[in-house]
């Protein structure tokens, strides 16, 4: 993990975002620098979900200002031009809760897929670089069958290759093994704890109160879509400054222990 202060690779002000008369978002201020981990924790509907999504233009921002990579995603709540979005998205690698993994592809089929027709990247070269990734992930072997022999966190490491074959310099985690069957979480986060160790530069949305404890620079507490708190980790866990992240904390915690 590592925090040298260089300009932000994500920078974001005032972002807002409504859903009808519901306000999911309002004024989010955030600086991501490169190689920084950043865990997003809090409870359901605090809006978690829907900043990630507002970071790669999968939901529409309506106010505030986004720049990934030097590049304006949301500038003073106005969406930047498609072909702008496309470039910035090659940039931002997104693994999502569900893995959708294209089931009548094969495994190496779904990694080279976006590397072939969207960076033109030559069969040959997108193969080899996928069995790599595929390989990086513990899945070298798995290359060439379909999804659905492959369990619920094989299917996730397959979609964390798939999102590093277009070389991002951001990952976006949403809440990656909430679908995966406790005994599968663990393959999944260490594979996400190998690629902070190597620099990547991570948000992650996680109710894994220990995987974010280890693995985060900094813990972004949100309720009601605004930042309540936002600390190292061992402020978070250790002292938390409002009662809000205590009581959740608290519960979390507490179901953890029970479990």
């Amino acid at each position: 993990m590592s925090t040298t202060l260089k300009e932000p690779i994500v920078s974001v002000r005032q972002l807002a975002k409504s859903f009808g008369s519901n306000r999911v978002l309002n004024g989010i201020d955030m600086d991501v620098q490169p190689s920084q981990v950043i865990v997003v924790i809090g409870p359901s509907g605090s809006g978690k979900s829907t900043f990630l999504r507002c970071l790669n233009g999968l939901e529409t921002a309506e106010e505030g200002t986004v720049r990934i990579c030097g590049h304006a995603l949301v500038d003073n709540g106005r969406m930047i031009d498609e072909n702008g979005l496309n470039r910035i998205r090659k940039d931002v690698g997104m693994v999502f809760q569900s893995f959708n993994l294209f089931p009548h592809l094969t495994v190496l089929q779904n990694v080279t897929l976006a590397p072939r027709s969207l960076a033109r990247v030559s069969a040959a070269e997108a193969d080899a670089e996928a069995r790599a990734l595929l390989a990086k992930v513990g899945l070298g072997h798995k290359a060439d069958v379909y999804p659905g022999t492959l369990s619920g966190g094989q299917k996730q490491r397959v979609a964390i290759a798939r999102a590093l074959a277009m070389h991002p310099q951001v990952m976006l985690f949403d809440e990656p093994t909430s679908a995966l069957d406790p005994e599968l979480v663990g393959e999944v986060l260490q594979v996400m704890q190998a690629l902070a160790s190597e620099g990547m530069t991570m948000l992650i949305v996680t109710h894994e109160m220990n995987f974010a404890r280890d693995v985060a620079d900094t813990i972004v507490v949100m309720d009601h879509g605004s930042v309540i708190e936002a600390g190292p980790p061992e402020q978070i866990f250790g002292a938390p400054r409002e009662a809000r992240t205590r009581s959740f904390l608290q519960a979390v915690l507490s179901r953890e222990q029970a479990a």
